[in-house]
């Protein structure tokens, strides 16, 4: 399986998803939109898309004038029955192609926080494996309305819209599920000034969240990364 990767911003990597993939032996093509490498125009020779997280807004098109080609690219590959699989700010990239209204500067959600299916994300195979409250890692102040014609499958206290699925399978994930304890040590580390930023105690809390949220969001990610990959 070929499998497009979009960047849209550095030190965001397929963490978990990356694994799944690597498992099933994908050949990945990866794309740094951030950096200026093309978009491609079509969903023509790769059998899926996955669209990753970053700290612009969805609708940051004077910055990174290729978002509106990428939003319309997710909704090319979904309507051609691909499978595509948005993250964070890949989610709302998602999302705004398919005609949803992407909600900016909300407060921060940070941190291992609890995710919960909805009836109809218990059904579905990929949400199917998150089956209760969860902890699962998050990081973004945007987010975004149900697209016309989307399931609504998870939420959390703070985000009523964590995931959402259009047609056979194409998913919009709010939540960092891709990012294990290593991708949230490297980004502790990368990341240091913009998080003591908005979170100044995290470097204090860290090591303790990490240890009592971190095996069971580890293993979730896992788990639903692989039920992504199956999907393709």
């Amino acid at each position: 399986m070929r499998v497009l990767v979009i960047e849209n911003y550095r030190s965001t990597p397929l963490g978990l998803v990356g694994r799944a993939l690597e498992d099933a032996g994908a050949d990945l093509a990866i794309v740094r939109a951030f950096e200026g490498e093309p978009v491609p125009s079509t969903e023509e020779g790769h059998d899926a898309l996955v669209v990753l997280g970053g700290d612009q807004t969805a609708l940051d098109d004077q910055d990174y004038p290729y978002l509106p080609a990428l939003a319309a690219l997710s909704r090319r590959f979904g309507e051609a029955g691909k499978a595509v699989l948005g993250i964070c700010l890949g989610a709302q990239i998602v999302a705004r192609g398919y005609g949803a209204e992407n909600i900016l500067g909300r407060p921060i959600e940070f941190g291992w926080y609890p995710i919960s299916p909805t009836e109809a994300g218990r059904d579905d195979p990929l949400i199917g494996g998150l089956d209760a409250p969860t902890p699962t890692f998050h990081w973004h102040t945007d987010t975004f309305s149900l697209p016309p014609g989307g399931v609504h499958l998870a939420s959390s206290d703070r985000t009523p819209i964590q995931a959402f699925r259009i047609g056979r399978a194409a998913y919009g994930i709010q939540f960092h599920f891709e990012a294990d304890r290593t991708v949230v040590s490297h980004w502790n580390d990368t990341f240091e000034a913009e998080i003591a930023g908005h979170t100044p105690d995290w470097a204090e809390r860290y090591p303790a969240e990490a240890e009592r949220h971190g095996p069971q969001a580890d293993a979730l990610g896992i788990a639903l990364a692989r039920r992504w990959v199956d999907l393709i």
